[in-house]
């Protein structure tokens, strides 16, 4: 059985896809905590690529910067740099290259802010898996850390950058 993962919490109920979308008109602060509970549970279910999709979700929520949610579950740089770092066969694809898609691909309300999480979350993977290539058919221009900060900086809430920088360091 798969070690829970020490930055997610546990909701005590089985949750489903469907627990997700009876919030989609919402995408504040409780779908955040929803989407870390069900990755939570996924990732203890042995399937951590839909595990970390549903941390993705959470990335994407809309989460006022003082909402309590974040004082106990702070942005996921850290799940996201735990959970990639963790052996598994089930880890269908690539994160890396997930992420760089991601990040380019992006469109949208709130496009930039997405942007910019996700290549928070690109810049930690390549952090906590260096053997993780690239996408060399996806001509795409790297960010630098700093550029990545910036962006962070911009559109993101506070703490934000200092989460990043944990999970860069763990």
């Amino acid at each position: 059985m798969p070690t829970p993962c020490p930055f997610l919490p546990s909701c005590g109920r089985p949750l489903s896809w469907r627990d997700l979308n009876a919030l989609r008109d919402d995408q504040g602060p409780e779908l955040y905590r929803l989407c870390l509970e069900y990755g939570q549970q996924l990732w203890l279910d042995d399937l951590p690529a839909r595990a970390l999709l549903a941390v993705d979700r959470a990335l994407y929520c809309d989460v006022p910067v003082d909402a309590e949610v974040l004082g106990e579950y702070p942005m996921p740089y850290r799940t996201i740099g735990w959970m990639v770092k963790q052996p598994s066969e089930n880890f269908a694809g690539n994160a890396r290259v997930h992420y760089q898609h991601l990040a380019d691909r992006v469109r949208g309300e709130k496009a930039e802010l997405k942007k910019w999480r996700a290549w928070a979350a690109w810049a930690v993977t390549r952090q906590a898996r260096p053997d993780l290539e690239g996408d060399p058919k996806h001509i795409v221009t790297e960010p630098t850390h700093a550029e990545i900060e910036a962006g962070l900086r911009a559109c993101g809430v506070c703490g934000e950058i200092a989460e990043w920088c944990k999970a860069l360091a763990d």
